[in-house]
């Protein structure tokens, strides 16, 4: 099958598409045709090796000290092909989506997970390239928004909010009742404003510190790579407010949230946002422009 190498960490250019041996699914796991994935910010932090200086021997125990023993990818959304003896939970012809976080090799024609891990029935109203838009940003976001204590009728600001983390966030903050100040730079105002949010600011334009206004939740959805100063401790929150950042901490993820995920996309109140699609064959350029910074929602790679 074709799979997605990364020789050594570095720049976009280290990824090479080879032939390797389709994996077999064990007892209890699932074998998936990959028809698509997405690039994430986390892809390309662990395809370039550059981390804090604290998590550098961790990942490279974890992934491997001169490169990434396994394709690179954390994302699928494809078909059922085979199941190991002992699945009950799916069966061939099932049309799934998911996350596999540090299991990787979603850069390729089939994987195996298990039937025990993020995967779940596709939402029956989108495409596989939309399916594989849903699963990090949305998980990211729930994440976060719970750690924030988010709840119906408080004021919650996202920074970044045009991001993978940043579009998914604003829809389900709205799910969960409360108003939404998205910030944003000028390109995306629109976009923003589409998926719900009360209010968009233009951070190249204002300082949404400077405003005065109070928020119960500050969600700073600006990933690591493309960060440019902290907004902790800057200001804007109620006395009781909360400042969270995908930057901190170790994220959870459950299945009830991947659920949760798909029966809102069903109900048409979270829309996958994708920016640009690429073929298998060109993972170096689609690493290439999410390396910019300059995405909106999701990076989608189709397989086939």
């Amino acid at each position: 099958m074709k799979a997605v190498v990364c020789s050594r960490y570095g720049p976009p250019e280290v990824l090479q598409l080879r032939e390797v041996d389709p994996p077999v699914p064990k007892s209890h796991e699932v074998c998936i045709r990959i028809r698509a994935t997405a690039v994430t910010s986390s892809d390309c932090i662990v395809r370039s090796g550059r981390v804090y200086l604290r998590l550098w021997l961790p990942m490279r125990v974890v992934i491997g000290f001169r490169a990434p023993r396994k394709p690179l990818g954390m994302v699928l959304a494809g078909d059922v092909v085979s199941v190991g003896k002992d699945v009950e939970s799916f069966r061939p012809g099932d049309e799934v989506f998911g996350f596999d976080r540090f299991g990787f090799a979603t850069y390729a024609q089939f994987k195996c997970i298990s039937q025990r891990g993020l995967l779940t029935p596709k939402p029956s109203n989108v495409s596989y390239e939309e399916a594989a838009a849903i699963p990090y940003g949305g998980l990211l976001a729930l994440y976060y928004l719970k750690r924030g204590g988010i709840r119906d009728g408080e004021r919650v600001l996202i920074y970044g909010a045009s991001g993978a983390v940043g579009t998914s966030a604003v829809q389900l903050a709205r799910h969960f009742g409360a108003s939404v100040v998205g910030v944003c730079s000028t390109a995306n105002l629109d976009l923003v404003a589409s998926l719900g949010a009360d209010a968009v600011l233009d951070y190249t334009k204002e300082d949404f510190i400077e405003r005065g206004d109070l928020y119960d939740l500050i969600l700073d959805a600006v990933p690591a790579a493309h960060r440019t100063a902290r907004l902790e401790g800057k200001g804007g929150l109620t006395p009781s407010g909360k400042y969270v950042s995908v930057t901190s901490g170790s994220p959870a993820f459950h299945h009830e949230g991947l659920a949760l995920l798909k029966e809102l996309t069903e109900a048409g109140q979270l829309r996958p946002v994708i920016d640009r699609t690429y073929p298998l064959e060109q993972i170096v350029e689609a690493h290439r422009y999410v390396d910019t910074g300059h995405k909106k929602g999701n990076v989608v790679i189709t397989v086939g």
